[in-house]
């Protein structure tokens, strides 16, 4: 049965934000001031794992943790303006505010730029919890009481199996349907767009 009082949680990049074409922008900006040139399609194919995971296989081991620490501090002017959010998005957050719900985003993005997403598209969250991936977003949604988690990655589906919620799947990122199920997930939709029906049939 839904918890009550309601308490969603969802991913932010490629759940309820297009973060590819500014994550691509920042792996441009990055590659140039190293003089290496990124794979930037392939390193942005299937966005979810820590960013120092996708750089492991481009640089050295000891230039991984700088090359990290540097590409967040290009973030904010490559990556804010170009990345839109996804459509439904808006419309998934006031569905659980219809059920008088609460919204909460755990996210592996750093906490800061995702704030920055955050305001930058108007996407009116309760809580922001940041720079946690997999199974490490269990402690952040058991904290906030969430019953629900909506992502698009399988660590995503691994975070919500974790943490004993509701795992919902959206396939606007890099896994597939297929790949979602075998994971765990308990629900796919298509995109965000079918998650207020969903709420009402989960709620009801």
């Amino acid at each position: 049965m839904p918890a009550s009082p309601l308490v969603v949680g969802f991913d932010l990049d490629m759940t309820l934000i297009d973060t590819v074409p500014g994550f691509g922008a920042v792996l441009s900006a990055l590659g140039a001031e190293l003089g290496v040139d990124f794979p930037v399609a392939e390193m942005t194919r299937r966005l979810g794992p820590p960013l120092e995971t996708l750089l492991s296989g481009h640089l050295d081991q000891e230039a991984i943790g700088p090359a990290g620490d540097r590409f967040r501090e290009l973030y904010p002017a490559h990556a804010i303006d170009s990345v839109p959010v996804l459509p439904g998005a808006h419309e998934a957050l006031a569905a659980v505010r219809r059920h008088g719900g609460r919204t909460v985003v755990v996210t592996g993005k750093f906490t800061r730029n995702a704030q920055l997403h955050l305001d930058h598209l108007d996407l009116d969250v309760d809580v922001l919890e940041g720079w946690v991936w997999g199974v490490g977003k269990a402690d952040a949604l058991r904290r906030e009481g969430a019953s629900v988690y909506v992502g698009d990655h399988v660590h995503d589906v691994e975070g919500a199996r974790a943490a004993g919620v509701l795992s919902v799947s959206v396939t606007t990122g890099g896994c597939t349907r297929e790949e979602l199920l075998e994971a765990g997930t308990d629900v796919v939709l298509d995109d965000l767009r079918d998650f207020p029906s969903w709420l009402d049939s989960h709620m009801a």
